[in-house]
């Protein structure tokens, strides 16, 4: 009796001390704004009000120095990994494989993501927003191997790609996807998804804590807001960006953000004096910053709602909150859609120009994409109740950070183990430092940071930082090196590398060892749509990514499908599968075809492996993507029941633009199948100059219409 007495005792307290072990480990919510600058929100030096952000930061502690990757995919593989982008696969953007590991731009198998840490930890895992780390053709081709589901996730809603309209965008829901229902508002689904995940995971799951990464889109273009909220900054930015960016440092000061012999940037070259426009354009203008600002007041409501959530179930003090932005403002020059008109409504499609941008980055220069500290700095601010010490509220940490340090803290708090392996793959090791002795008042001797993204360079160490600019189409060059010491100059105002050429040198060695580490080189100077149309002629011809990529055309007055075939009939696992049950009344009205850009002169070769269930017979072109001149290639493609290799060799293209290899099924009879794979589209070049050529030569292939980050920007 007393034996078992004993043996109850000693397992209850077994079991009570596992339980309390498990609530004392924090929720986790790591809150990611997108494309928002530097200087944005109130409690940074902002006029946009932010009072849930701004009450965070009162009851937490702000860092002066914290760093992003300078873009939005770099960064946001960097933050979900605790590696450099590279490391993890992303070292550009999630919208074309360039061809290496570091730049294959789908988030590899070598990395973890904090949910697959944090699950065997006990953690319960969520995600809504932004996911942005699956190349974009996968996502086309619905290849759902990279989703957050698959990477760790429990539950997930949002948007795959990179961006979207805030009133019709695709919604992602785990792996399905759909059209947003009417009176839809991307900002606030994503925060009442995120409330909605928080409540039922205490009704269904409360033993456990949870992780959760809430990936706003906001206040990423396209400038999109509701008018009511407009109307609250309808006249804050009628005064001009020279005086709010004034008024913003003024403000920085006040609170203890930068020392009162900081230097202020002067405003950007190629931003005219407010004084300079006409009335028309500053009514313009100042509206392209009142949305803007109306979409960061929205985002704040929303985390407004996740606090006040928390709070409801007891749980906001052992809730650990992050809250930083992607990269630095965005000086994109965005315009499109069916409207022009500046007023947030969904026809619309518009940026707010680097003229709003260079007030975003006060007080810095630059911005996304570049690696000075208006592309590169960020907000951040850490709000713990139970795990900051309650003297440090409302201070700034003085140390510098970085994104790799997300995941450090994460895995620390949750006493989760980051792993060597993981599913019979090695895992590179985790790169950055847990923030949490900063947490209590202490240091954590953060060490060197390093940054390369469009050979955009930097190194941070110490006070010392390595930084230079490289301009599109133009080969990096060590002259460019700038040096800095952030501690007396954190806007970059005194470039010492003449002073101290040593140390520039010394410094650079050490970046350039870490670049060629990480797979970073050849540096990658192309403009973005050069990269595309590029990215446009590595055909998916083996539909590794089904058929993303593919335009798929079935006609009214046909009945046939187009899909992809896994039974192996060709070479590979995959293959397309045309199924013919009605043609329709013209051979087009059928047919799969592969857009890309041509120029005048260019010839290629097609290659294909093809057969069919029975003998038929369908057309192979190479021609205008419009269809209004001749055909470069035109075969007539006789197949049956035996496999057969087919290649042909196309004519000079007449003149340049853009241009399709289009298959036309509507010669098949009902019944009929066919098998497609391994299609080869193989440039045949006359000789170097016309190589180069080619990726020099700008057309207007791409129309600016995507609602995805692929849309073409100019440069600023």
């Amino acid at each position: 009796m007393h034996i078992r007495i004993f043996s109850f005792l000693f397992f209850y307290i077994i079991s009570i001390n596992a339980y309390a072990q498990k609530k004392s480990k924090p929720n986790i919510i790591v809150i990611l704004a997108d494309d928002m600058g530097f200087s944005d929100i109130g409690c940074y030096g902002g006029e946009v009000q932010t009072p849930n952000i701004n009450n965070l930061a009162k009851e937490g502690i702000r860092y002066k120095q914290f760093y992003n990757a300078a873009r939005c995919c770099p960064t946001r593989a960097s933050l979900v990994t605790g590696l450099y982008p590279h490391q993890a696969g992303m070292g550009w953007m999630a919208a074309a494989d360039l061809g290496t590991p570091a730049y294959q731009d789908n988030l590899n198998n070598e990395c973890v993501t904090i949910a697959e840490v944090l699950k065997p930890a006990g953690y319960s895992t969520y995600m809504t927003g932004k996911w942005h780390l699956t190349n974009e053709r996968k996502i086309d081709g619905y290849v759902t191997d990279n989703w957050p589901v698959q990477r760790g996730f429990d539950r997930y809603f949002g948007i795959i790609p990179g961006g979207a309209n805030y009133y019709t965008p695709i919604i992602y829901s785990n792996n399905k996807r759909y059209k947003a229902p009417e009176n839809f508002y991307l900002t606030d689904a994503i925060s009442d998804t995120s409330v909605k995940y928080i409540q039922e995971h205490f009704t269904g799951n409360a033993d456990n804590p949870f992780f959760m990464y809430v990936a706003y889109t906001s206040p990423h273009w396209p400038l999109h807001a509701p008018k009511e909220v407009i109307e609250k900054y309808k006249n804050t930015y009628s005064k001009g960006w020279d005086a709010t960016r004034e008024a913003r440092f003024k403000r920085q000061k006040e609170i203890g953000l930068f020392d009162n012999d900081t230097k202020l940037t002067p405003r950007d070259a190629r931003v005219p004096a407010w004084s300079t426009l006409d009335e028309k354009a500053k009514e313009e203008m100042s509206m392209r910053m009142a949305i803007y600002a109306a979409q960061i007041d929205i985002m704040d409501q929303g985390i407004g709602r996740i606090v006040n959530s928390l709070k409801e179930l007891g749980q906001l003090d052992n809730t650990l909150i992050l809250f930083l932005s992607d990269n630095g403002a965005c000086a994109e020059y965005i315009s499109s859609g069916k409207s022009k008109a500046v007023d947030g409504t969904e026809e619309t499609f518009e940026s707010y120009r680097i003229n709003w941008a260079n007030v975003s980055s006060t007080p810095f220069k630059e911005y996304k994409h570049f690696t000075h500290e208006g592309g590169i700095a960020t907000p951040l601010i850490v709000h713990w109740p139970d795990g900051v010490k309650k003297d440090l509220n409302n201070h700034f940490v003085t140390e510098y950070g970085h994104l790799t340090d997300i995941m450090a803290t994460c895995a620390d708090v949750a006493k989760a183990t980051y792993p060597a392996t993981f599913e019979g793959h090695e895992i590179v090791p985790m790169q950055g430092k847990s923030l949490a002795p900063h947490f209590v008042g202490k240091s954590n001797n953060r060490g060197k940071v390093y940054w390369e993204h469009e050979a955009n360079i930097a190194l941070r160490d110490g006070k010392w930082k390595l930084v230079a600019k490289t301009e599109e189409d133009n080969q990096f060059s060590e002259s460019g090196l700038q040096l800095y010491n952030m501690e007396t100059d954190p806007t970059e105002m005194n470039d010492l590398s003449k002073q101290q050429p040593e140390r520039v040198q010394s410094m650079y060695k050490e970046w350039n060892s870490w670049a060629h580490s990480i797979g970073a080189f050849p540096l990658d100077t192309r403009e973005y749509n050069v990269r595309m149309r590029a990215y446009k002629r590595v055909i998916n011809g083996s539909f590794d990514d089904n058929l993303g990529g593919w335009n798929i055309k079935v006609g009214e007055d046909a009945n046939a499908t187009i899909d992809i075939d896994e039974t192996g009939q060709i070479s590979g696992k995959k293959s397309a599968m045309i199924s013919m049950t009605k043609p329709g009344n013209k051979p087009a009205a059928v047919n799969m075809n592969w857009a890309f850009p041509v120029k005048k002169g260019e010839r290629f070769e097609i290659k294909l492996k093809t057969k069919s269930k029975t003998a038929t017979s369908y057309f192979a072109r190479l021609e205008k993507a419009d269809g209004n001149a001749e055909k470069i290639i035109n075969e007539n493609i006789k197949v049956g029941n035996k496999l057969n290799d087919f290649h042909f060799t196309s004519a000079p293209a007449p003149e340049a633009g853009s241009y399709k290899l289009a298959l036309y099924f509507g010669t098949l009879k009902p019944g009929d199948q066919v098998w497609l794979d391994d299609i080869e589209l193989i440039t045949l070049k006359n000789n170097y100059a016309e190589a180069i050529a080619f990726y020099m030569f700008i057309d207007a292939f791409h129309g600016c219409g995507s609602e995805q980050e692929t849309c073409p920007v100019s440069k600023y």
